[in-house]
Formats: C-alpha cells, structure tokens, sequence
C-alpha cells in the first residue's frame, strides 16, 4: 500500500501543523468567549485575545447601541504596566480544575445590570465600567481569587489567603467576612471535588439585594494528603495536595449566610447523609436554593433556604438506581416561581418546569441557558425519538439551540453544527461552530434578527477535516471517519488509528470542524482515523451513558464494534490497528492492548487512569461505588491491582505511555505502577516523562512534540511508512 499523503500541508516559512496548533491553542486564541448580555439590550461583554497566537485576553465591550460597535473595556498589558503576570498556586489550580490554559483576563463577573465588572490579573484585583470604558485596580490584600460585584454595583467580594472578603466598589471599606480558623480551611472557593467533577467553580453567592452572601466553608482537614514530586529538580520541595481519592475522606464543605457586618448564620441540611454541595442559586425569583446530593449520587434534594434562620425544606427530590447527572443553568426558579430543572423520565433526558415536563423522547436536553418570562433557553441533542428513527434522522455531533414553553419549542441555532448561547432579554449571543468550515461564529440576535457579529481572531487551520460523520455496528456508535486528504480508492486499505475519549463526560464525535483537525492531521500521515463515541458518552440517551455502571470495558466492546462495523464501508486494515487518547481515552487505549491484542495492535495511553483506587471520589465512586464494597468491581475495571497487570493477554503489543510529572488530576503514579507492572510481565512498552506538564499540555513545544513522537511510534510499531 502507498499513500499519496504529505508528512505536513505547509509552504516555505509557514509553521507545520503541530506547531500551529500548539501556538494557536487548537486555534481557539483569538476567538470570543465568555459572553455577557447587559439586561437593557445595550451591550455585550466578551473576552478575546487580540490575535490567533496571543495568549492574554483583553475584556471587550460591544456596543448595540452605537451599530455594533466594540471597544476594550480592559487591557492586561496596560493595567500591569508591561509586568508580566504572576500566578499565586491557588490560581493555577483553579485554572487547572478549568481546563485554563490562556492568560490576561481568563474570567470576569458583574453586577446585575452588566456596568461594573471585576476580574483578577497577577493576583490583583481590578473593575472596570463598561459604559465608560475605563479600569481601574483596587488596593486590596492578595493574591485576589474570583472577585465578583454586588448585583447593585456598590461592593465586590473576592477571597485572598482563604478569607472571603469584600470591598467596596471605589476600593473603600476593605474588610474579611469570613476568616479562616486553620490552614485546611478556605471561605469562598470551591473545593478539589466541586471544580473537578460538579462543575462548581465558585463558592460565594450575592444575594439580590445586595446585603448578603451565601459562602462555603470547604475544610480540607479530613482528606488524604499526597505529594507531587519535580524530579528534574531534585532540590525543589516536593507540592503537598489534598487529594480524596476512591473511597477516602472528602473535604467538609458547609454553607453559612454572611452579612455585610459579619453576622453569620449556618445553613443546614442533613449533610451527613448529603454531603456533597452541587449547584447554589439565588436570584429575585426565590429563596436560595440549593441542590444536594449523597455520596454515592442516587439521590438528591432541591432545597430552599431561609435566609432569617438558615433552615431549609425540600422542594424536590430525585433518585435514581444508577446515578444522578449535574446539569449546568440548574435547578434554578422560573419568574413564577416554579422549579426548574433537568430530569431523566421516560428513558429521555427532559426540560421540567413546575411539575409539567416540557420536553419529550425528541430532544436529549444538555443544559439550561436562560429562563426568561414566557420560555426557557436550552441546549439539546437529537432524543431518542430522532436517534430510533433511522440514519440521516439522528444529527450525528450537533447541538442546538431551542427555546420551549408550554406551547412547544423552536429551534434557535441554524444549520447542522454545535451552537450555544448566551440571552438576557430580548438580545441573545449564538456561537456556532459546524463541520464545513473552520472556528466558530457569534452572532447577535434581537427577537430573531441578526444584529451585528463578534469578530474572531483565530487563526486559520490550513487544513481542512475530510470528515464523514457516521455509525457503525447494530448499535449504531456515532463515529467520525478521516482519510487521508488525498486519498484515492486506488491506493488500497488504510492502517487504522482508533481515536476516543470513550468516556462519560467527553464527546468528541461533533459536528464541529476544528474538532477533528488533529484527527485530520494524523490521518494527512497515512492512517484511516476513527472516532466512535459508545456507550458512556454523553448526548445520546440516559440508559446510553448509564450502561456502563460498574463496567467501563463496555466502551473498550463498542470501540471494537464501531470499527468491525465501519470495516465494509471504509478502507480500514484491521490487520494494522492502534489507538491512541488522553485520560479516559488513554485508559481506555492501554485496556485495548492489554485485553484485546486479537484487534488492536498498538495503543498511545497519554495520562492514562490505570488504578481506579488512585482516582477522585465523586468520578469514580459515582460510576464503580466504593472500592470496599466493590474491590472486584475495581480490580476489573483497573489495568493494574496490587502491583499485577489485571487479565493481560497475549500476543504483547507496543504501548506507549505519556504522563505529565505535575499531574494533580490523573497522578504519574498510574503510568508509573503501569510501567512496573508492565516491566514485571515482560511487556514490550515505552514511557515518556513530561517534566513540569500537568494534566493539560499548555506549552507549545510539549504539544508539537508529542503529536510528531506519537506518529513516529505508530510508524513504528505498525509498519507504516513515511508518505
């Protein structure tokens, strides 16, 4: 077999594609994000970096006013005076837990009527109007952590050396409301658990009048203490985390209502049996309220708060034999004030508002985005009603936007792709990213009617995905397919690089272009790539995410089919197939080899999850229960036990295992046991240490690098040569 495929798709003095790509961020730098609509219609607040490679983002204001007109409400350069920035390392953990890897003005918060916004650069504290469109810095104690304003402007709260503080607007009355009494206790952030796996980035809440807040108390004294190591630098002390792995202590986290003079008043709820604080709302339409759950997440409570006395009632109560999803924009009140919430009924995932369910087998919800006075936003996939209908119905990878009310819905978002949006009023900010061409575009909508774009600096690929959204196999696994740009039916039968998440959490099969370019790329070097998103992800249905309870070889089974099922349809060799993926898919890439060396020939495990013991308690336990109750549950699921590869067979196939030293979030001591036990059975395998790299692989060198080895080592090991 030959390939008509290039090494890289670049002229003279352009960069190669792994080098763009990590320069570029996956070519999201430059792109506008985190947007805010103003109530009044008059603005949108965004975030965008000034150009497709610059890392710091700048705040931006557009005017609607004035034709759609933007102008910089803050730039990072000047209000650190050329300075560069300084992370304390409680900032760079919360990026961390946020997938953060950009700098300058990566969040901001306002108050309610979006003038007055608060952001934190080099752990100081910054505002900046937005209808004057000046910044300014508040001399405050730092390092300054998630500032947010009052919803009247007047105050702004924000946490430095674990105290929640407040300030006031023109930087006057500076004061702690809530101290810590020991170093394993923190007031106003969200713990390891909450920021990892709840989505609960914040843990301080403004009431609406202004005059109180909702603050977690997290102390992390219970949990298990572990170390990460920098063994290229031998004289450096090792970082001391908090880490609640499987089956061990979690962090304490209670919830007390604050006064602006220091009154406190404990929240309560029986949290000995609900211990873990998932969501908190408070808004004008109702009593705080927050959502709760027990540790092994099949039931959960809606409770409403009493500000006077901190008591709570039960509002609504979920169980489910399985578990219980988090869903982003709930539970949260209607204007009438009816409960609003996602629930998973009839075998669908659907919109619930009060007790009437506005949504049916047609949609499978994903996320609230706005509850207005006659309807409610939402994101949504197809359902199960469009899925059974047959392919071509199903909308393989898209997304959309839907308002809904008793009346129906309609479909906000045009034309096949994956949208979100932002609304406040009658002005809604549509994203849209689809397969045919490249980034994403945000337009602006008043009523149904474009009223401007936002633009976007991103860079320009260079490549364009030959991208084919499918299924395969009797259970129809949504899949992407990716030849070869250039190939031709001629040249014959593909080696074939499966290339998964394949866990709860990550879909990765979208219909989105710049979601496959890697892919693409990989494929521009001689390899039919695939992706198969089965059962564990996300978006299809709740009985398709919750099948693999106790049982995440089940995703290893539907990879296997998906490809078997592509097989008559695609120039796929399956006597050459490897897999390749990161965290779960990396887990996921080594269970290949190790299990099923009968189909796939080599495996890429990059930070791969290798012992569940080892991984953090609201994941794992939500998906394998307790390890003490379940430890053949866990040795089943785990590649190693007790320092012993789990069922390995045999021919040995080649692995490579990628891990980055600073991990917090998937420790190097899963690729490390992996490689002693692999060593131990006499496995064929090679490690590649990423010194100073965590979980994500920010620097730009580190990711260029890695997609060239990885190519190098599937050459390698399947027999491929250079096109």
């Amino acid at each position: 077999m030959t390939t008509t495929a290039s090494t890289d798709h670049k002229g003279p003095g352009q960069l190669s594609f792994p080098r763009h790509s990590a320069r570029t961020q996956r070519f999201t730098l430059g792109a506008p994000r985190a947007f805010t609509v103003s109530p009044d219609g008059e603005r949108v607040v965004f975030l965008r970096s000034a150009s497709g490679t610059e890392r710091s983002h700048l705040l931006w204001v557009l005017d609607l006013v004035r034709g759609g007109t933007e102008r910089l409400a803050a730039d990072p350069g000047a209000l650190l005076g050329g300075d560069g920035e300084q992370l304390s390392a409680q900032e760079r953990a919360r990026r961390e837990r946020s997938r953060e890897g950009s700098a300058g003005i990566v969040g901001y918060a306002t108050d309610a009527a979006v003038e007055l916004a608060a952001f934190a650069l080099s752990g100081r504290l910054f505002t900046a109007e937005l209808r004057a469109g000046t910044a300014r810095e508040l001399a405050v104690p730092g390092p300054v952590l998630d500032p947010r304003p009052s919803p009247d402007g007047r105050h702004v709260a924000y946490v430095a050396g674990g105290a929640l503080r407040v300030v006031g607007a023109e930087g006057e009355d500076d004061r702690a409301l809530a101290e810590p009494e020991a170093a394993e206790v923190t007031y106003g952030l969200a713990e390891f658990i909450a920021a990892e796996e709840m989505s609960r980035s914040r843990g301080h809440w403004w009431s609406p009048d202004s005059d109180r807040l909702l603050v977690a108390r997290a102390d992390e004294a219970p949990v298990r203490r572990w170390w990460i190591a920098d063994p290229a630098n031998p004289g450096q002390e090792p970082a001391r985390v908090a880490y609640p792995a499987a089956g061990t202590p979690n962090a304490e986290v209670r919830l007390f209502l604050y006064a602006l003079d220091g009154a406190r008043t404990e929240v309560v709820w029986d949290r000995a049996r609900l211990p873990y604080l998932a969501s908190v709302h408070w808004s004008s339409d109702g009593a705080p309220l927050l959502l709760v759950q027990s540790r092994d997440q099949r039931t959960q409570l809606h409770l409403a708060v009493d500000p006077a006395s901190g008591t709570t009632r039960t509002v609504h109560v979920d169980e489910d034999p399985d578990w219980l999803e988090l869903h982003p924009g709930v539970p949260a009140w209607a204007p009438d004030g009816r409960l609003v919430r996602i629930a998973d009924e009839g075998g669908a995932r659907v919109l619930a508002v009060g007790d009437r369910t506005l949504t049916g087998t047609r949609l499978h919800v994903r996320a609230v985005l706005d509850i207005g006075e006659g309807d409610v936003l939402i994101s949504a996939s197809a359902g199960r009603e469009a899925t059974a209908a047959g392919p071509g119905a199903s909308e393989i990878g898209e997304i959309h936007v839907y308002r809904v009310n008793e009346l129906g819905m309609e479909r906000v978002s045009d034309g096949p792709g994956v949208h979100s949006a932002v609304r406040s009023g009658a002005v809604t900010v549509v994203n849209s990213a689809r397969s045919d061409r490249p980034g994403t575009a945000a337009r602006v909508m008043r009523d149904g009617k474009e009223l401007a774009r936002i633009v976007s600096y991103a860079a320009t690929p260079g490549l364009s995905p030959r991208l084919r959204l499918t299924e395969g196999g009797a259970q129809r696994i949504p899949c992407a397919v990716l030849l070869p740009s250039h190939y031709r039916e001629a040249d014959g039968p593909l080696p074939v690089l499966m290339d998964p998440y394949g866990g709860p959490h990550g879909q990765r099969v979208l219909a989105a272009q710049n979601a496959h370019l890697a892919s693409q790329w990989l494929a521009d070097q001689g390899f039919a790539v695939v992706v198969a998103d089965g059962r564990g992800t996300p978006g299809r249905s709740p009985a398709w995410e919750k099948s693999v309870r106790d049982d995440f070889t089940l995703a290893l089974d539907d990879q296997i089919e998906a490809l078997h099922g592509l097989a008559g349809a695609y120039p796929l060799d399956l006597g050459r197939v490897a897999m390749r993926g990161w965290s779960f898919g990396g887990y996921l890439s080594a269970l290949a080899v190790l299990r099923r060396p009968d189909v796939f020939h080599a495996g890429i495990a990059g930070a791969p999850v290798t012992d569940w013991e080892l991984y953090d308690t609201h994941y794992t336990e939500r998906y394998l229960g307790l390890p003490a109750e379940n430890p053949e549950v866990y040795a089943a699921n785990s590649l190693v036990s007790e320092g012993q590869l789990v069922r390995p067979a045999k021919p040995a196939r080649p692995l490579m295992v990628i891990h980055g030293m600073a991990d917090d979030n998937v420790v190097v001591a899963h690729s490390l046991r992996l490689s002693s036990a692999l060593l131990a059975a006499g496995h064929p395998h090679e490690v590649l240490p990423l010194t100073g790299v965590t979980h994500m692989t920010p620097q730009e060198q580190v990711a260029e690098n890695l997609l060239v080895l990885q190519v190098d080592f599937l050459r390698r090991s399947l027999g491929v040569p250079r096109g």
